[in-house]
């Protein structure tokens, strides 16, 4: 029953949906590089024991990246009219919002060693060098990653049910395996996802 949502739109809305999606994540990046160069304050770490006691697995990136852009994608395909693909646009650009003030006021890098342990040694070291050249250490605090798949899953929770929030865990950890955040950017980030879905319940 849950999947009548697909029959309520026409495919090709759909389709105008999912070309202006793509290029809504293109654009998104582009604030999030500018962040990434214009910090009002010298980028401070977050580091902790645990964080030095989570083990370094780059064959995480795979998930880090090739999972993370097809998911919120999918979005396209539950949404139920074009006034709610607006709000759901809405609530990502409001969640952008909460992050790029993160990033330029209170920016967090991670350790430079964690960036120097890798020794591009087979594909998926190689290709966590290639995302690093444009992932710079800072903007580690909150996890736009896990902010991004939160906020996702709870758009897609009405759909999958319980299964989406798979999509939120499996993120966060390729975050902590390829040293790409401190632990205490999860939580940080899960909460602005939250944060971001509960304003958007209130004007939808």
């Amino acid at each position: 029953m849950r999947f009548r949502y697909y029959t309520r739109m026409q495919f090709a809305d759909r389709i105008i949906q999912l070309i202006i999606s793509v290029f809504l994540i293109v654009g998104v990046y582009q604030f999030y590089f500018w962040c990434q160069r214009n910090h009002v304050a010298k980028p401070r770490e977050l580091r902790s024991p645990i964080d030095d006691r989570i083990p370094y697995r780059p064959r995480w990136v795979w998930i880090y990246s090739f999972l993370y852009y097809p998911v919120i994608v999918a979005i396209n395909w539950v949404v139920t009219s074009p006034r709610h693909y607006l709000y759901v646009v809405i609530s990502f650009m409001f969640l952008l919002g909460l992050q790029m003030f993160f990033f330029t006021f209170f920016p967090v890098a991670t350790p430079i060693e964690w960036r120097t342990c890798n020794a591009r040694r087979g594909r998926s070291e190689r290709f966590l060098a290639f995302v690093q050249t444009f992932d710079a250490r800072s903007n580690s605090f909150p996890s736009m990653h896990t902010s991004v798949a939160t906020l996702t899953a709870l758009h897609l929770f009405p759909v999958f049910g319980p299964w989406a929030f798979a999509f939120p865990i499996l993120i966060a950890l390729s975050c902590l395996f390829t040293k790409q955040h401190y632990i205490i950017d999860l939580p940080a980030g899960a909460l602005l996802g939250w944060v971001a879905f509960s304003c958007f319940k209130l004007i939808y």
